[in-house]
């Protein structure tokens, strides 16, 4: 599982899905404010946040695994729908034996069904059996005790009702209710038509009676009766497509190795289908028809991904095929259904997108899970970091791999900010066993955090017996479910170490360490003194290994330590003056480092440290300190990785030296040459904030075949008071870049087509991208009388119905409430607060 909204959003304190999970990289136009917002100072945050505030932990009832009283073997069912009701007639029949102990009844989970028959199926004896329903569970009595040498077949039929369920969600995974009918009717002009389904956590049993639990395997087989101009998508392979009467067609799709309900899929539409091979075995990609040209720049890495983890894993991609599909509305980033994996629209992209960026690190997340979570799967939700943590830390070892050690850092930088973000507010141990909700198992402890803890492990034991530990795991547990201790014995019985302590201080534990460090010249020696200072009563001593580098004359020094206790102090020869110390430059620490540094040795670390954890977080605080130097600045301007030049450029924000030619020529050198998009429009954002450059100097860049770029440049093109009319022409550009950056341009305007232009992408953009769209909307409609206003009222309240992602659905009231002027808009208020108690109970928390 990805999370829907990207690292950029984060800013806004919405918790994701890491793993979620739309691009890592932030828009331009908010890069320079947001990448130093994310710098967190580590002082500030020690100060106001572990001294005062202790982050929250949740303190519900213990959260067992399931009790397993029968296995179910196999399920196999017939599936056709109804598309005006939006439902789903189904045939269950279910292969099943007890467990261990003989049992007299079967319990199967299914939600808001219609049930027509239960029966009891063995050889030609076919017997109805008696049962109660609730809603949720079927309870069948079997007429008699079977033991666990006896097998048994269910047959159940019924009518799945999912828009007639209760709905809700979380963060990452904003709707539960299983199977979804997208554009039903087929008048949703620009929408396609389309069925797919979401098990994760527990909502397979929303369209087929089954065991909703992790810790159950089954194989499958799926029989799909459809109109024939849809193609279908299941796990496994398909066996046989036969067109029956009336213009159907029934596909027959078969999965032969066991995975956990959760896991199954349906996906139905009108695909475009791009095949692709690795060893022999299928891979393909389904999209919609219109982005058939670019899928395979999109996916067409995955051959690739499949061989890397294969031979780092030691494991085979176990699957007889892997395909991977996009559907619209998806209620999360993606899903890693058994063989086939569901993304987001967002990753559909055309030529002109894929210059800005690639999915890449959600295409690795969702590959990686085929092994951690549908190979081996965790017995219960509160083991969910062995699911989530490995595919977090597949992000990072493709990005190395495949893009190299800065671009792996970047990766790892992003996803530490953004545990420490969410660690704020909240500090959980990894493994949770007293979580209130298993929905709040998917944040960022599950993936970022752990997905960090993954790499101080690696970094303990070394590559060799990292990977070999991993080989050891995931084949002593194929197609079984696991908790922590399995894994931690896979590392003990390779290495030979006990790793108990590891194991109890990053997944048992909640917190992380929090180091202050000072430092003092005593002869020829350098002490370093580094002090734990997080919470001593909750949090452990932790045992670290201590990383120092320092640097002489330019020259520079590595020291290795570990650290026992709370307070270790470490003596370094030091013949010459010290300019510069490091602790942690490869940010292999999950922990906040609390140290007092001049401008001058800041700057000494970024001219001399190779590494870009090191470099970075010297660069974050010149420019919160707006201590850049000429030096510095030069030289992050030149870096060869493109992050860094980013920062050079933002070291420039709001800086009187854009007064100067000679900086606002290197800047927009830089705008015009640069080889990286963002870097592009970084430099463009930096020179908009030059009060005296005219509108002319973005007319390039409006030419720029980035869309990044462009939205970069209509957004500087009107902030420098260009003439507005020449930015219509971008106005049928779907890019959420470039309609962003319009939608803050036309605020003024008082034409009905870009009334109309707002009002349309009001509702086609989502998540983030509609966050932002609706500051600049509301600015519009405010400043329209009350009548004029009526119809972007209309479209907010519509935004309020639909949407699912709740920050998003949050800033649409709050733009509604400001269009609150009369008594008859006040009653409105109140029956949408009515109608939308989540709305109500965040009101009351805001108060």
């Amino acid at each position: 599982m990805n999370h829907i909204l990207s690292r950029s959003f984060l800013v806004l304190g919405v918790s994701l899905f890491l793993g979620g999970c739309a691009a890592k990289k932030p828009s331009a136009l908010v890069a320079a404010s947001e990448e130093t917002a994310l710098a967190i100072d580590t002082t500030a945050l020690l100060d106001s946040v572990m001294a005062t505030m202790g982050p929250k932990t949740s303190n519900g009832p213990y959260q067992p695994a399931a009790e397993r009283k029968v296995d179910l073997l196999h399920t196999r069912l017939a599936v056709q729908f109804n598309w005006a009701k939006q439902q789903l007639m189904g045939e269950a029949t279910l292969t099943l034996k007890p467990y261990f102990y003989p049992q007299t009844q079967v319990v199967l989970d299914a939600k808001g069904f219609d049930i027509h028959k239960v029966e009891v199926r063995q050889g030609k004896t076919v017997k109805a059996l008696p049962y109660t329903y609730n809603q949720k569970q079927i309870t069948i009595q079997l007429g008699k005790a079977y033991t666990r040498q006896d097998t048994l077949q269910l047959f159940i039929a019924y009518t799945a009702k999912p828009t007639e369920l209760k709905i809700t969600g979380s963060d990452a995974i904003v709707a539960d209710q299983g199977l979804y009918f997208i554009n039903p009717s087929g008048t949703e002009k620009g929408m396609p038509q389309q069925i797919w389904t979401q098990g994760e956590t527990e909502s397979s049993s929303c369209w087929f009676p089954t065991i909703d639990k992790p810790n159950e395997r089954m194989t499958q087989e799926i029989f799909i009766t459809i109109e024939d101009k849809f193609k279908t998508l299941s796990n496994g392979r398909l066996v046989s497509s036969k067109k029956g009467g009336s213009g159907l067609r029934t596909d027959h799709w078969k999965l032969d190795l066991p995975h956990a309900p959760y896991l199954a899929m349906m996906a139905i539409g009108e695909f475009a289908v791009v095949k692709d091979n690795w060893r022999g075995k299928e891979v393909s990609y389904w999209v919609e028809p219109a982005y058939a040209g670019t899928a395979k720049a999109t996916f067409g890495r995955t051959p690739a991904m499949l061989e890397f983890f294969s031979q780092k894993l030691g494991v085979t991609f176990p699957w007889d095929k892997y395909a991977q599909v996009v559907v619209r509305n998806f209620v999360s980033g993606a899903m890693e259904n058994t063989t086939a994996s569901t993304f987001m629209e967002a990753v559909q992209q055309d030529r002109r997108e894929l210059l800005d960026k690639n999915w890449d690190h959600i295409i690795a997340h969702e590959l990686f899970h085929q092994w951690f979570g549908d190979y081996v799967t965790i017995e219960s939700w509160a083991n969910l970091p062995l699911n989530e943590s490995f595919a977090d830390y597949s992000e990072y070892l493709w990005a190395e791999h495949q893009y190299g050690p800065e671009e792996a850092a970047l990766t790892h930088q992003d996803a530490f900010f953004q545990y420490l973000q969410e660690a704020r507010s909240k500090q959980e141990p990894l493994i949770r066993y007293n979580y209130l909700d298993k929905e709040d198992m998917f944040d960022s402890h599950s993936y970022a955090k752990g997905g960090r803890v993954l790499h101080m492990l690696r970094k303990l034991v070394g590559d060799d017996a990292f990977f070999a530990s991993l080989n050891l795991y995931l084949k002593d547990n194929k197609f079984t479910s696991v908790e922590v201790d399995e894994l931690r014995m896979a590392f003990e019985d390779v290495t030979g170490q006990d790793l108990q302590w590891f194991f109890n201080q990053w997944f048992l534990s909640p917190g992380h360490p929090v180091l202050k460090v000072d430092k003092w010249q005593e002869g020829d020696s350098l002490k370093i003194r580094v002090a734990q200072q997080q919470d001593s009563i909750t949090r452990p001593v932790y045992r670290l290994p201590i990383t120092i580098e320092t640097y002489s004359q330019g020259k520079g020094t590595r020291w290795v330590f570990e650290m026992n206790s709370r307070v270790d102090t470490f003596s370094l020869a030091a013949t010459v003056p010290v300019e510069a110390v490091v602790i942690d430059p490869e940010q292999e620490l999950l922990a906040q480092i609390v140290e007092e540094k001049t401008p001058q040795e800041w700057e000494k670390q970024f001219l001399n440290s190779p590494a870009y954890a090191a470099k970075s977080v010297a660069l974050f605080h010149l420019i919160d300190e707006k201590t850049v130097t000429d030096i510095a600045m030069n030289k992050a301007l030149a870096d060869p990785f493109w992050k860094i030049r980013t920062l050079g450029l933002e070291t420039l924000i709001d800086s009187d030296k854009l007064k100067e030619s000679r900086y606002q020529n290197q800047v927009l050198a830089l705008a015009q040459q640069d080889k990286n998009s963002q870097v592009r429009a970084t430099a463009i954002y930096v020179l908009s904030t030059a009060s005296d450059l005219p509108f002319a100097s973005y007319e390039m860049g409006l030419q720029d075949s980035s869309y990044q770029v462009v939205g970069a440049s209509i957004f500087a093109y009107a902030k420098a008071k260009g003439p507005v009319e020449r930015l219509k022409q971008f106005l049928g550009y779907k890019n959420p870049e470039v309609v962003n950056a319009l939608a803050a341009s036309f605020t003024e305007s008082t034409e009905e087509e870009m009334y109309d232009w707002y009002l349309q992408n009001s509702l086609k953009l989502k998540n983030e991208n509609l966050y932002y769209f609706m500051q600049s909307f509301g600015a519009f409609l405010l400043r329209k009388n009350i009548d004029d206003q009526e119809r972007g009222w209309q479209a907010l309240l519509t935004i309020i119905d639909k949407e699912k992602v709740a920050v998003v659905k949050q800033s649409a009231f709050q733009m509604l409430l400001l269009l609150t002027e009369t008594e008859d808009r006040k009653q409105e208020v109140a029956k949408v607060l009515e109608k939308h108690p989540d709305l109500a109970d965040w009101m009351a928390d805001q108060q």
